[in-house]
This record gives structure tokens, sequence and C-alpha cells, in this order.
């Protein structure tokens, strides 16, 4: 689950853990995280983002605790772990309570900055904890009991100062064949004075993983609001979002401070097609895709 990188920093960072989850028809999404302003504000909040709504709920910075031996994050009485979560929110935008637990987690075989994560002063650094992980339990949400029992999830984290000015961002693994798992960011990469177009991508495919990232020598061919193109080597993968669904409004770190208004679906519907040596190997369609393009 990796560690806490905002612990040390007093001015201009932030830290956020993105749990989703997902069975035949519903997604449910949490993001907790921490945050410092330029001024040394310390604040903690919890994010909450379903099909038909979303809400930011503030908490105190004393009542966020990160836990060094598993990774796991608690905001006040919610708790969010490489296990499992366990909420009780009740508040104007939503009512939530209960408890979900994970199968085994499936993290990337490497960590997926590559050498990246060895550069301190990176304006928002990417993690990816698990691509695809089995779920049981229910939640109750806005007095409606939903079993996720047979679902799924999918666990990722970011960390820095802001996020990138312009980006797009997928994940989908819902797909008829099961063995599929895809998430991909491509976003404006502040560095040394200049900036490039960075990418990070991965492919689960009958329990092998293939990658695609800058530092791998990566192609950008198209990237815009209704998908995207990279190529690599041998490898090509292609995205098309062909329903957006609706866009739900969520926070985004700016210097530390949650004020920059940002929107996702998290259930939209996507193909990607995945080529090898100019061989199709998969192409899938699914309704339950997640999607942020951000300009």
């Amino acid at each position: 689950m990796g560690e806490f990188h905002g612990g040390g920093k007093k001015r201009s960072s932030f830290e956020g853990w993105y749990y989703k989850h997902q069975n035949r028809e519903d997604t449910i999404s949490f993001i907790a995280g921490a945050g410092c302003d330029p001024e040394g504000n310390r604040t903690a909040f919890l994010q909450v983002i379903t099909d038909s709504a979303s809400c930011h709920i503030p908490f105190r910075f004393s009542e966020f605790h990160f836990c060094p031996r598993d990774g796991g994050v608690r905001l006040g009485q919610q708790m969010f772990g490489p296990r499992g979560i366990r909420v009780d929110l009740d508040t104007k935008a939503i009512r939530c309570r209960g408890w979900l637990r994970y199968g085994p987690l499936t993290p990337p075989e490497s960590d997926v900055m590559g050498p990246f994560r060895f550069v301190p002063f990176l304006e928002c650094s990417h993690g990816v904890l698990s691509m695809k992980h089995s779920l049981t339990g229910s939640l109750e949400i806005n007095g409606r009991q939903v079993d996720f029992g047979g679902g799924t999830g999918y666990m990722e984290k970011d960390w820095g100062s802001s996020f990138p000015k312009r980006y797009l961002w997928v994940q989908c693994n819902r797909f008829p064949e099961s063995t599929v798992s895809v998430m991909a960011s491509i976003a404006d990469v502040p560095f040394a004075g200049l900036s490039f177009r960075g990418c990070i991508a991965l492919v689960r495919y009958r329990g092998r993983e293939y990658r695609f990232a800058t530092y791998r020598g990566v192609q950008i061919v198209r990237c815009g609001r209704s998908g995207f193109v990279v190529k690599q080597g041998n490898l090509v993968l292609e995205a098309e979002i062909m329903g957006k669904g609706a866009a739900r409004k969520l926070l985004a770190p700016c210097m530390g401070a949650m004020l920059r208004t940002i929107r996702e679906s998290v259930s939209c519907r996507a193909r990607f097609r995945f080529y090898r040596d100019g061989k199709l190997l998969f192409d899938q369609t699914s309704d339950q895709a997640g999607f942020e393009y951000v300009v």
C-alpha cells in the first residue's frame, strides 16, 4: 500500500487514495486524503462519487491517520485499507454505511512511475495499488442496500502539490473477458522549467502485464475527449469513449488546497482494443469505465 509521502511536508502538498467498487449495476468510489495549503493550513477530506451524485466531506487534520504497517487510512470513523473499507457517513449530501472486504490485490509488477519515482519535485506522482480485486459485503447508500458481493475493486493514489493542468484518465476492469483490466493516464508534466506530455498505461490480460510509459518510449498518437491511442514498440492500445454518462463534480488539489473543480464519469461506455505485432489480442467494450478529461 506504500507510504505517506506528505508526512514531512509542511506547505503546498497533498496526498489522496482512490478506492473504487463496482457490481453489475452500481459504482461507488471513495477518495480519502489530506493536504496542506501554501500558508501551512492542514486539512483532510473524503470525497464520495456514485453513478448519480458526488460530495466532498471535510475533516479536521487531527482526524486523519495513516497506518505505516499496512498503508491503511482512517478519517474519523471511516476506515480504508488493503483488506477493505468500513464507512458510516450521515451528511446532507449522502448517507452511507457498511463494510466491504477485498480479495487479494493485484498491484503492478513494479512502481508505475519507473525512474521518475526518484524525482522529488514532480507536481503530481501516481501509484497503482491494485488493478483488480474481488469484493464481498454490502453498503446501505441513501436508504438502499447495495450488495457488492461478486463485484470488483480498483485502488490507486496520487501525491504532490497539484493535479496536472491538463490530463486524461481512464480505468476499467469490468469486461466480458474477465481477465482484462486497463488503466491509463496522460498528462502535462512540468519539468525543469519546461513541460512534456507524460503517459502511464497498464494492461492486464490473461495473467500478464503490459506497460506503456514515457520512460519506455511510448508514443501518444492521439489523446482527447473521445479517447486515446498509444503505441510502444510492437504494442498498441486504443480507447474509444462511446458514451460519457453523467460527469460528477469533484475537488482537486492546487498547491495543496482543494480548490479546483474537475468532473469524473464513474461509469461510461468505452471500447478498448489492444494489439501486439499488428495482431488484435482483445476488443472489449464496457459500460462501467471510469473517465476524466480535464483541460
